[in-house]
């Protein structure tokens, strides 16, 4: 089969197929005895295709699912023993074959990455958790992604678009999101605010009118400690908006545990000398909630947050010094690294580390100076190999620094050196408490703290949070990507903005995916693993390797020996013929 027939979908589909299904917890309950498992190639029923997988990506997010098996958050308590999933949400997939009620909906041949986070009638059913996912050479594909909660959560490819760099799509939108999410101007539209006031943010003229900043009206407004005359201001405009308002106990008398159960939308803390009030406060934040301080002192010491949640739940903290409290969300720009600024990639030499340096450096509108730093030596080597050239035709400083070598005041010198007013952006790719405090600690005016790394829930990290109300300094932090940043990449990709193979270490078959995962868990490559489930006799291949086993697949390499589209190409020519 030529390769041109093989992208039209062509080929024989076989009865049956090794797929790596997950059995439980643990790198022994991956297959069997290290193997994939045999099974029969999936029936295509009315409403359903079946979907080649032509590429798909290792993620640090597999490794979790073996981890904790059906104690993972997503697998919501599956028995895996009797019911085993298979991995792999990072798809590059093609359709084969069509159910009968979706004839001229879909098309043999028509190619698609995955958008993973999946919603099917209010429940998340990922792509590669609940749903069969990309670990096996073919997966079948319903209404469940077909017809979603969101739409269809399949988005086209172009012909010309390669397969490897198509499903790495799926990871990069993770890393595009980063600098997309935008948090909110205003109150949260029939969401639950409440207002607290302490000592210190006694007698202050607070401006509550603009509030609701005349785009969203909340559902409920809970005072607490509030002065009088800014309380009568803010249940005047509650009566004026047809705003229930409640005034409620002392904050003292208040059981936390039982108020506002599903948390606050918006709270804001008038004043900043109680550090426990904030503290306690900010524990009671919703989903996507923000905190705003409003205050124009210090608070009087630095603050335990729960990091996992800005990153995993969106919780977001910014403040003001004025009283006017509606300028808190209109203080300083967005998330999207400063045209012409400083950026810290703290743990920039992993694989999801050079990624952010990668887009830093690719990015039309690109930081001045790139700081990345590892305590990795290897891998910080590693980074100008890669990108030195691409940084240096763009006008871009970019500095490696390994902690490790320099010692803490050396590394300290060295970064104060690059950004003695601190960096405008310090992205944190290192799930490490103490880490996101040291990123803080080296934040500009109006600097932003971007918590990428997957630190879980209930992770405290001590913060200067009077930074928020002084400085516009902001933390944000994102886990996942929609639909549109999934889009948003593959355009950037298609486009020739992006160069998601650059990111590619190593390659492999459906067989060498126990190895590669392994490799992903410890830390073995300096970018991403990719597996060719069609290839099961394609062992794991790094790419400085490909010269001795593949010599005409290795002469395609870029001159930096990054992965391309013309080495993919001449990889499956390889194999199909």
């Amino acid at each position: 089969m030529t390769f041109e027939q093989y992208k039209a979908g062509g080929g024989q589909i076989p009865q049956t197929m090794p797929a790596w299904q997950v059995f439980g917890s643990g790198f022994e309950n991956l297959g069997k005895d290290g193997r994939p498992v045999d099974i029969d190639v999936y029936e295509v029923g009315p409403d359903q295709v079946l979907a080649r997988i032509d590429a798909a990506g290792l993620c640090f997010s597999d490794i979790k699912i073996l981890n904790l098996g059906r104690e993972h958050p997503r697998l919501f308590g599956r028995d895996l023993e009797n019911d085993p999933i298979v991995m792999g949400h990072e798809a590059a997939i093609t359709i084969v074959k069509v159910g009968e009620n979706l004839q001229g909906k879909c098309e043999i041949g028509d190619r698609f990455v995955v958008q993973a986070e999946a919603y099917y009638k209010g429940k998340n059913l990922a792509f590669g958790y609940m749903l069969p996912g990309a670990l096996q050479p073919y997966t079948i594909i319903g209404p469940e992604l077909l017809d979603g909660d969101d739409g269809c959560y399949l988005i086209p490819v172009k012909d010309e678009t390669g397969y490897s760099e198509a499903a790495l799509s799926e990871p990069w939108a993770c890393v595009v999101c980063a600098y997309r999410v935008q948090p909110r101007s205003a109150l949260k539209q029939s969401g639950v605010v409440w207002i607290i006031g302490t000592p210190g943010g006694r007698g202050r003229p607070y401006s509550v009118g603009p509030l609701a900043n005349g785009i969203t009206i909340p559902a409920k407004v809970y005072l607490t400690d509030v002065d009088p005359g800014p309380a009568g201001d803010i249940k005047t405009l509650c009566r004026e908006g047809n705003v229930a308002v409640e005034d409620t106990a002392p904050f003292g008398e208040l059981d936390l545990e039982t108020f506002l159960p599903e948390g606050a939308d918006d709270i804001f803390i008038l004043g900043a000398d109680s550090p426990e009030t904030i503290e306690k406060a900010g524990a009671r934040l919703g989903k996507g909630g923000i905190l705003s301080l409003i205050s124009e002192q210090g608070v009087p010491r630095p603050l335990s947050i729960d990091v996992g949640r800005v990153h995993y739940d969106g919780t977001f903290y910014q403040g003001t010094a004025e009283t006017d409290v509606s300028r808190a969300y209109r203080a300083g720009r967005g998330p999207e690294l400063k045209v012409g600024g400083k950026t810290w990639m703290l743990g920039g030499a992993g694989p999801m580390g050079q990624m952010h340096v990668q887009l830093a450096i690719e990015r039309k509108d690109a930081p001045s100076v790139i700081v990345a730093s590892d305590i990795d030596a290897e891998r910080l080597a590693t980074l100008p190999q890669r990108f030195g050239a691409a940084a240096a035709a763009r006008g871009i400083e970019l500095i490696c620094l390994n902690p490790a070598e320099l010692g803490n005041e050396g590394f300290d010198q060295a970064l104060r050196r690059v950004a003695p007013d601190g960096f405008d952006d310090v992205v944190v790719l290192v799930p490490v408490p103490a880490l996101v405090e040291q990123g803080s600690r080296y934040l500009a005016d109006g600097g932003w703290l971007n918590i990428f790394a997957g630190v879980a829930r209930g992770t405290m990290a001590t913060l200067e949070l009077s930074d928020v109300a002084l400085r516009n300094v902001r933390y944000t932090g994102t886990s996942g990507s929609s639909i549109d940043d999934l889009r948003k990449t593959l355009h950037l990709t298609e486009g020739g903005e992006l160069s998601p193979n650059r990111s590619v270490a190593a390659i492999g078959g459906i067989h060498a995916a126990h190895e590669g995962l392994e490799g992903v868990r410890d830390a073995k490559f300096t970018g991403k693993v990719v597996i060719y489930p069609q290839f099961p006799d394609l062992p794991l291949t790094p790419l400085e390797d490909l010269a001795d086993k593949l010599p005409e697949v290795a002469a395609k390499l870029s001159p930096e020996g990054a992965w391309t589209k013309e080495a993919e190409q001449a990889l499956f020519e390889h194999f199909l013929g």
